[in-house]
């Protein structure tokens, strides 16, 4: 018999699947205990974690991208004094702690700003080496460490000179919300700085005091895991086509007390592209982002109605097995057998009628066929027997089916359904608003930053007119920024003096520059972001960036948290992190009140605010972040909105609803691959040979029977063949017995005559 064909393999493969499916029915739906602690709520604190890695990188690569930008306009140009220098960058730039400026060769300080530098941590000798202004981590007296960003500033018949910056590894705009601390990680695991951890001589109580030991202990042991774990390959600690952030991340889980847990995020600084690596990548650096969590009240889960339903299943199973081998198997091999013992010339015993319709019509056949046989293969007369009402195979199958179905389709519809009763925990909420919040700041301090790339372009271009050099100028700009579409310088009627990158969408129409820092352009076809510096010295002329859009719609692409949009005062959408049409409008009127709301003023500034709407079964966490604090972008007005369904979450309502309408449709595509196979390969072929086996009984010699599949259908096919055959073979015998009867018969008349 064929390994694949035949009625056992299909009915031995549909009872071993559905055995798995009621072991994988109790061990998915009959968890002892619901996590304390849900998985959606330590993702969370992982995409935070990547957050936070986003920002610091991005931040210390502007600063270095800065530092060496501002030095090679300083070294384009005419010798500047030191202090002229520092001076300069300290009006533009306010992201440094200190400044100095350092002769190479006698290692004489020229000049200096802000906080004393240990300069002494430099080696002047390695500086024209491979990586020799590479940014370096020093650690200061203090404990404290600082970043130090190097670049070189050279003239023609002048010593080389060494612009150094300083700046604190604190991040950048993170909104940590209430409870929570995120701390920058060396490789070695020690914690380098830390925010949202009450210092200790602050004034606190004994309590509050034991809790910030306790924070910063649980800070500490977070911090060597998360070094270790962040040391090995990206590509060797995410699943392949997982996608997300580029670099390694997870959560963490430490002790808990007072019915909370201590959670962590952590990650590590990555490229903005994969395989691309950075300044601030080379530095080894990983945040961890910790918060206390309350855990879920211990309740049992549904333990008892997994196991219930897997008993469903067995008893399901059992019915269709034994179903399928009383009424289909076994007749169908009592078949076989009896074909087998007619073709070997027992036709003393007649031919049993097993039950079912096919199996009865066919051993109908077999027992007229032997008759036949006895009678020398003359065929009998087309007498066919009354038949009962029998079940035909097909309709069995269709029975199988329907008992599967009963058992199937209230798991995806019914059973384990996740209603109004959803437990959201507060956290999720909270860390949705939270990075809401972030990311706005990161928006805003985007433009900022290009506003400020702006400002030290027009500084250093003065009271330059050569259209050859300020292209020059812009072009370097343009090829180290690509935020920027097109960069222009503006006269004041109009007049585009000189140009890189795209044409100008926003030229001013011959008005001439714009009066506000960054403003909107809405002719055309899409958002124009236009960032405006006037030149020193030259009234009415500015030096004039458009933003790319995709520059801003990049920043949103931030893994979870649903769905982004950077609306303006008006609510129109001016970025997103999907399909959208310009200026469109926000299609919620929920979101349209959220967006409202936190615009309000509460005391001097407006808040970020999130909220849980509770709809039927689909609950939705929405955000709104308005700008805030200073710089260029704040008369924006600008908010960022972002909202998710709360169904995509790992949570436990969701992840039993997700388990059970698993187990259902695994159910269906068991029964109707098993079952499929069963028609295919039996049924159908069955039906033909019963057809065929009553056409031969009914006297058709001439239609030789092939078997189409080497199994027990196949083989009562070949035994019917040979069973014509031999009926074949006695009908001409009997002929030629005939013929020769009826002629000895005829000699004898015609001797008798004679």
């Amino acid at each position: 018999m064929s390994l694949l064909g035949g009625i056992r393999p299909p009915i031995t493969v549909l009872s071993v699947l559905l055995l798995v499916l009621a072991g994988f029915t109790a061990l998915s739906l009959g968890t002892l205990r619901e996590d304390r602690l849900p998985e959606a709520v330590l993702t969370s604190q992982q995409h935070f974690a990547e957050d936070g890695a986003i920002a610091l990188r991005a931040s210390l690569d502007e600063s270095v991208t800065d530092l060496n930008r501002a030095a090679s306009l300083f070294s384009a140009g005419k010798p500047v004094a030191p202090d002229a220098v520092l001076d300069r960058i300290g009006s533009v730039y306010q992201k440094w702690r200190g400044t100095a400026v350092v002769e190479i060769a006698s290692g004489r300080l020229l000049a200096a700003r802000g906080e004393n530098l240990p300069l002494t941590a430099i080696d002047r000798t390695k500086l024209a080496g491979e990586g020799g202004l590479a940014p370096r981590m020093v650690k200061l007296a203090n404990g404290e460490t600082r970043l130090l960003t190097l670049s070189l500033l050279s003239w023609d018949g002048q010593p080389q000179q060494l612009l150094v910056a300083s700046s604190s590894l604190r991040f950048p705009g993170i909104s940590l919300g209430n409870f929570r601390a995120i701390a920058v990680v060396g490789p070695d695991g020690t914690v380098l700085s830390d925010d949202g951890i009450p210092e200790p001589e602050m004034v606190l109580t004994d309590l509050q005091r034991a809790d910030v030991k306790r924070d910063t202990k649980q800070l500490a042991s977070f911090a060597k895991t998360a070094a270790k774990k962040a040391s090995v390959h990206p590509l060797t600690a995410k699943e392949p086509g997982s996608g997300g952030f580029l670099g390694v991340s997870g959560s963490l889980t430490g002790g808990q007390w007072g019915g909370e847990r201590a959670a962590a995020g952590y990650a590590h600084l990555a490229g903005p592209e994969a395989g691309v690596a950075t300044d601030a990548t080379s530095l080894g650096l990983t945040v961890v982002a910790m918060v206390n969590v309350a855990q879920n009240p211990a309740r049992t889960s549904d333990a008892f109605a997994g196991l219930l339903l897997a008993g469903a299943l067995l008893l399901v199973a059992a019915l269709v097995i034994a179903l399928l081998v009383t009424t289909v198997q076994r007749p169908l091999i009592a078949l076989f057998l009896e074909s087998r013992r007619l073709t070997a010339g027992d036709l003393t015993r007649p031919v049993p009628v097993p039950r079912g319709a096919e199996a009865a019509r066919i051993a109908a056949a077999l027992e007229r066929l032997r008759v036949q046989l006895l009678s020398g293969g003359a065929p009998a007369p087309v007498v066919r027997p009354r038949r009962r009402r029998r079940t035909g195979a097909r309709t069995l199958l269709a029975l199988c089916g329907v008992l599967l179905l009963a058992w199937c389709l209230p798991l995806g519809l019914l059973v384990n359904r996740a209603g109004e009763d959803v437990v959201v925990p507060q956290q999720l909420v909270n860390d949705q608003r939270e990075r809401t919040d972030t990311l706005n700041d990161r928006i805003r301090r985007a433009l900022n930053e290009g506003h400020a790339d702006l400002l030290s372009v027009a500084s250093m271009m003065g009271g330059d007119t050569d259209p050859g050099h300020m292209t020059t100028v812009l072009e370097r700009t343009a090829r180290e920024h690509l935020r920027y579409a097109s960069l222009y310088v503006l006269d004041g009627s109009g007049a585009v003096l000189a140009r890189a990158g795209g044409s100008p969408q926003a030229d001013g129409g011959g008005k001439g520059p714009r009066k506000e820092p960054i403003a909107l352009h809405e002719g055309g076809k899409e958002p124009v972001i236009v960032a405006t510096a006037e030149i020193p010295g030259r009234e009415g002329t500015a030096v004039v960036g458009e933003f790319r859009i995709d520059f801003l719609n990049s920043l949103l692409r931030r893994p979870g948290l649903g769905e982004i949009r950077v609306v303006d005062a008006k609510h129109r959408i001016i970025a997103s992190n999907g399909g959208y049409r310009a200026f469109e409008k926000l299609d919620d009127e929920r979101l349209d009140a959220l967006v409202e709301g936190s615009a309000l003023k509460v005391g001097m500034a407006p808040r970020p605010g999130s909220i849980l709407y509770r709809s039927g079964g689909d609950h939705v966490i929405a955000a709104a972040a308005p700008f805030v604090g200073g710089g260029a972008a704040k008369p924006m007005d600008w908010t960022v909105v972002s909202w998710q369904s709360v169904k995509g979450l790992a949570i436990h309502e969701y992840s039993l609803q997700n388990r059970t309408v698993l187990a259902g449709l695994l159910g269906l595509a068991v029964g109707a691959a098993c079952l499929g196979w069963l028609q295919i390969v039996v049924v159908g072929p069955l039906r033909e040979l019963a057809r065929r086996a009553e056409a031969l009984a009914d006297g058709d010699r001439r239609t030789v029977l092939f078997p189409r599949n080497h199994d027990e259908v196949g083989a009562v096919t070949r035994s019917l063949e040979i069973l014509r055959q031999q009926l074949q073979q006695r009908q001409q015998q009997r002929r030629q017995a005939e013929a020769t009867g009826f002629a000895g018969a005829e000699a004898e008349a015609e001797a008798g005559r004679n």
